[in-house]
């Protein structure tokens, strides 16, 4: 029977009532709709709304409920129309009449709206684990490779000669900023809906404060029209996981690049690549492009959020269903993609002497060729035409900038002396970058404690991490 079947003659279509039910999904949400209720149920009774002998006994039966489930004792079978609807059925089944007490001053509006707030709550906390998983990962690797010399690319082009630690900070700084909007987004989640009823809140004397400590909110909701049909969080929680996407998928399609052998600048680990079914040589790296892959799914559920809500009027609509499929699955994919490539990364086989060779090609010291003029006391426009008709001239005679004569140089401009040739090698082009959030070993250095007071004083509390 329906929880609402008093108004209704006739029986719901077979096919209508398929198509309606969302516990083929919903149920996923047990625990936080149980934990949810044995709350409600032991404010009713602390209220003297229902009696206490009968609060007691649906928070002793619902705390049953939830380790039968846990345990497998309990299967969430299918007959019911939501996971609200089969707990309490359960629960009437057990006790009789006590049960049907609980939904006493609350309606599905602010069960459901709980429930996902827990169910986000619960998952930013996973994902921030995660997160800091990478994070450490990041740091470990870019520790190794302060002095680690790479060619740094503008339009896939070699630019400037970089160190790989310089590079893999780059990624931790944008991993960080993931972290702490997914921080900042459990601010606007940690808000407790119940009590908002259908729309209009309930006339019972409920403390909803006391819900709110029980469940470990921040905050009560301030408007129960706007508690109800808020899915504010789910949208941005889910936008949160697509930029993490958006960073993952670009790292990935550097390493499946650097993969290659125009690149060769790694090997991923055999545990984190496929083979193919006729070429025998070849090693694939379907998991970063997996990755990659899976962004577009995500963005996709964000969509779907999005274009679900433009249109919705207050309160509730029964639209607002499909949020629930497209969080859990947006929170699923995110966590294995970040727990897969953080495997990855770790295991990656960095060539290091590929890097250092390519960094020499392509005349990435150039600039620092204009530089060097500009402080012999030329304009850097004067100094960039000069540089410019040198590496014409080098390349013409297909040899880098150092191994041109210093007779050659000079046919250029009269400015250039010997000295030209320790300024422009590699190492002293990333040397010279010595400045706040620059390239050098130094700065790198200096960027890398700022890390780590980040991953171990502000961020990465044990109560955050759930450690």
């Amino acid at each position: 029977m329906k929880l609402w079947g008093g108004r209704f003659c006739e029986q719901t279509d077979e096919q209508a009532d398929h198509f309606h039910s969302s516990l083929s999904f919903d149920k996923r949400l047990y625990k936080q709709d149980i934990k949810g209720s044995m709350a409600h149920a032991e404010m009713l009774g602390k209220q003297g709304i229902i009696p206490k002998s009968d609060s007691d006994l649906i928070v002793k039966t619902l705390g049953e409920i939830l380790a039968d489930i846990e345990s497998g004792k309990l299967a969430i079978n299918n007959t019911a129309e939501d996971i609200h609807s089969f707990a309490e059925s359960e629960l009437i089944a057990r006790i009789g009449d006590p049960g049907r007490r609980l939904h006493t001053g609350r309606s599905r509006n602010d069960q459901v709206a709980l429930d996902m707030r827990m169910y986000v709550k619960d998952e930013i906390d996973e994902i921030c684990k995660v997160l800091a998983s990478l994070l450490e990962a990041l740091l470990s690797s870019a520790k190794n490779h302060t002095r680690t010399i790479m060619p740094g690319f503008t339009h896939l082009q070699k630019a400037q000669p970089v160190t790989l630690a310089h590079h893999l900070l780059a990624y931790f700084q944008m991993f960080k900023r993931d972290y702490e909007r997914l921080c900042d987004c459990l601010k606007r989640t940690d808000e407790m809906p119940l009590g908002s009823g259908a729309l209009a809140s309930t006339s019972y004397p409920i403390d909803r404060y006391f819900i709110k400590d029980k469940l470990g909110f921040a905050d009560i909701t301030a408007n129960s029209l706007d508690a109800v049909s808020d899915r504010d969080f789910c949208i941005e929680f889910v936008s949160c996981l697509s930029l993490i996407m958006m960073h993952l998928s670009r790292f990935c399609e550097e390493l499946i690049l650097w993969s290659t052998d125009a690149f060769d600048f790694i090997e991923i680990s055999d545990a984190y690549s496929t083979g193919s079914s006729i070429m025998p040589q070849k090693k694939n790296p379907d998991m970063a492009e997996l990755i990659r892959g899976k962004t577009g799914r995500i963005y996709g559920s964000l969509m779907g959020l999005l274009t679900m809500m433009k249109g919705l009027p207050l309160t509730y609509n029964k639209d607002m269903q499909e949020d629930k499929e497209a969080v859990f699955d947006a929170a699923d994919t995110a966590k294995s993609c970040l727990s897969v490539f953080c495997g990855m990364l770790k295991n990656l086989k960095f060539k290091t002497g590929n890097m250092y060779k390519s960094a020499l090609g392509g005349y990435t010291n150039a600039t620092d060729v204009a530089d060097w003029l500009v402080k012999k006391g030329l304009t850097f426009r004067e100094a960039h035409e000069i540089t410019g008709k040198l590496v014409l001239y080098a390349i013409d005679r297909q040899l880098p900038i150092n191994e041109l004569t210093l007779d050659e140089i000079k046919s250029l401009s009269n400015v250039f002396d010997k000295t030209l040739y320790d300024a422009i090698s590699v190492e002293a082009c990333v040397k010279a970058r010595n400045i706040p959030g620059g390239s050098a070993e130094d700065a790198v250095l200096k960027a890398i404690e700022k890390a780590e007071d980040f991953l171990q004083k502000k961020h990465f509390s044990s109560h955050q991490r759930g450690l």
